[in-house]
Parts: C-alpha cells; sequence; structure tokens
C-alpha cells in the first residue's frame, strides 16, 4: 500500500483542486445575465437561427469528425512504433503494415461511399 501513498494524494490534491476551483467561481463569478449573455457566440456573426428542438446536423458532420479522430489515433499508434523501430524487428514491421492496411481499407471504402465529398 505505501507505493499507492503517493497516488492517492496527487488524485486528492487534483479533486480538492477541481472542488475548490468551481466553489470560488460561483463565489467570485458575475450574477447578472442578460440575453446577450446568454446567447451563443458565435465569432461576432449572429447566430443561425434553429427550429424548435435543436435541429438537425448532416451525416457528413460526424463523418468528417470520425475520420480526424480515426487518423489521430493511427499517429498515436505510429509514433512508439518508430521510436522503437529497431527493436521490434520484423514482427513490429508486419503488424504495422498490417495496421496501416485495416486503416488504408476504410479509408477507401469512406472514400468511394462519398463521405469525404464536400457538396
Amino acid at each position: 500500500m505505501e507505493l499507492y501513498t503517493p497516488v492517492l494524494y496527487l488524485g486528492a490534491l487534483a479533486a480538492g483542486f477541481a472542488i475548490f476551483s468551481v466553489a470560488i467561481s460561483y463565489f467570485t463569478g458575475p450574477k447578472r445575465y442578460n440575453r446577450a449573455r446568454l446567447d451563443s457566440y458565435e465569432c461576432g456573426i449572429d447566430p443561425t437561427p434553429q427550429p424548435y428542438g435543436g435541429g438537425r446536423f448532416p451525416v457528413k458532420y460526424y463523418t468528417v469528425a470520425m475520420t480526424f479522430i480515426i487518423f489521430d489515433v493511427e499517429i498515436m499508434f505510429l509514433v512508439p512504433w518508430a521510436i522503437y523501430f529497431d527493436e521490434l524487428a520484423w514482427f513490429g514491421l508486419f503488424a504495422v503494415f498490417l495496421f496501416l492496411f485495416n486503416i488504408t481499407l476504410a479509408y477507401v471504402y469512406e472514400w468511394r461511399r462519398g463521405g469525404l465529398d464536400w457538396d
């Protein structure tokens, strides 16, 4: 249990800081709200009107977001492989080629289905 004591102290310190930050912002933050303050902000442009219930976003929005996440995860897996390239030898090379092949298949599938068209 002695090995976990510093981790528990750090967790308690982080939780205490989070609780303190939320509590102090309640006491020191502004209390006056008006319509302009509660309205959404879109870079100085008047917000686009949304139908009652929030409206619907196009599916392409989610497709592009998922593509971004896929490529972020791909890079996250390739960086450690590049660092330990010499130690992994042929197994590491085969594993990365298999991984890149799977990612490429998903990318080609999305491309052929029109998920990357911007019209």
